[in-house]
């Protein structure tokens, strides 16, 4: 029984793409709201929960505290120990999962329409009566320092997190989540208890469920997961001031290839012209092997196997980022390529091949992200973090095709600004000195 359980928890992960979602808004009789797409061919539910704030809500002092109290929720809770809870867990094939980044606690959890009530009572245990044994505690503290001194050693994440510091300095974006090692060797079971309660309340909480369960079911396990919670958490800290300047930082770290990651001031989720820029960047880098920067880089130099480039729209801050890595003789020549393409789409724009190119792509790709329950509640959960109605759904491909040339040139030269571009290199970069000195941490 337990083997078939997880075969149906995979096959209700993978399932096709659907041509059309339907989402009902479901209030709870204590007021709880939540996005739900009843799905009945497959005895199984998705839950995905967000609490809004995440990292970012920890106190002075008290860095990594709510990334760490995320990985306690499931360590023991209620009557049960941690080892108690994981088997209860195991014995009904449930999926959980609890996770937390610098804007939201999230929390994921799959299982069978059979073992519901079960499921829904451990789910509800973890969520309101987290234990924080002494023992777990140091368990998930070693964890985290692991975790931690895995980091200080990854160019990528040395990078990005050099970045970030410069970017944003004292704002909780501007140091890991995860904190330092002094930071999560001072943490405690208070310190927990009061990460717990600032992030997790009512106030703050996005649910989304898909799959084998009626509206009015989810009414009654919204009050009982989440019913219980502080009506108000912690206040959210204010938008983040981007302190970026133009120029290039370099991180020495003996490594054969250097990693970079550059970028400026970006676009807010909500700007009526992030759709354009989303459309524009799809020419520029992002992910594949046909964007500009792809093809001048990797297909036309060989200077890479990847280079790419995003739209960062955080809940506190935004920034327009990008990665590339190549062999320490050979970044300098990546980066002034990136550099020169930068300035190419300031002045220039894109043509109307490429303009519509971008469109088949992005429209032709959006039904793919929607292959399983717990994909869509995902991407349900997260829209609502983003303020999106449930109409994007229908509405998002338009606003790709509303696309203009005029509006990406115009946009282009809004948006890119090679003259503030923040290069960071970690390696041994020839040819490539700092053009300001980094403070050490």
């Amino acid at each position: 029984m337990r083997f078939l359980a997880i075969i149906l928890l995979v096959l209700a992960s993978a399932l096709p793409a659907r041509a059309e979602i339907d989402v009902q808004t479901v209030t709870s009789p204590g007021g709880i709201k939540a996005w739900l797409v009843e799905e009945h061919s497959i005895p199984f539910i998705a839950l995905e929960i967000r609490f809004k704030g995440g990292t970012s809500l920890d106190l002075t002092g008290k860095r990594g505290a709510t990334y760490m109290m995320s990985g306690l929720l499931e360590e023991g809770a209620g009557d049960l120990d941690a080892a108690a809870y994981l088997k209860a867990r195991e014995e009904l094939a449930a999926s959980f999962s609890f996770d937390a980044h610098g804007d939201a606690v999230s929390v994921s959890a799959q299982f069978l329409t059979e073992n519901r009530a079960q499921a829904e009572e451990l789910l509800r245990k973890a969520l309101q009566q987290p234990r924080f044994d002494q023992a777990a505690l140091d368990r998930v503290r070693a964890q985290v320092v692991s975790i931690i001194a895995g980091n200080q050693k990854d160019p990528n994440q040395i990078a990005s997190d050099t970045f970030d510091k410069l970017a944003y300095g004292d704002h909780p974006y501007g140091t890991p989540s995860t904190g330092d090692v002094d930071s999560v060797n001072r943490l405690n079971r208070e310190d927990m208890i009061t990460a717990y309660r600032n992030a997790l309340a009512r106030d703050r909480v996005y649910v989304a469920a898909v799959g084998d369960i009626s509206a009015e079911q989810l009414g009654v396990m919204l009050d009982n997961l989440l019913g219980a919670l502080p009506e108000t958490g912690a206040p959210m800290p204010e938008r983040a001031k981007l302190l970026l300047t133009g120029g290039l930082t370099v991180v020495d770290l003996p490594t054969p290839q250097s990693v970079a990651v550059f970028g400026h001031a970006g676009i807010r989720r909500t700007d009526p012209d992030f759709f354009t820029a989303y459309v524009m960047n799809q020419v520029l880098g992002a992910n594949g092997f046909t964007s500009r920067l792809a093809n001048e880089v990797r297909e036309k130099r060989g200077l890479t196997y990847g280079v790419y480039t995003y739209l960062a729209s955080y809940d506190l801050a935004d920034l327009y980022l990008g990665s590339v890595a190549s062999a320490n003789d050979r970044i300098a020549e990546a980066i002034a390529v990136i550099r020169d393409e930068w300035r190419k789409m300031a002045e220039d724009g894109i043509t109307a091949e490429e303009l519509e190119a971008a469109k088949r792509y992005l429209t032709g790709a959006y039904p793919l992200r929607f292959d399983g329950n717990a994909r869509i509640a995902g991407i349900l959960a997260n829209m609502q973090l983003d303020d999106l109605p449930a109409s994007y759904l229908k509405t998002r491909n338009d606003k790709v095709n509303a696309v203009t040339l005029e509006d990406v040139r115009r946009v282009a030269k809004r948006l890119m600004r090679p003259e503030d571009l923040r290069v960071v290199v970690v390696g041994q970069p020839v040819g490539l000195v700092s053009s300001d000195k980094v403070e050490s941490e």
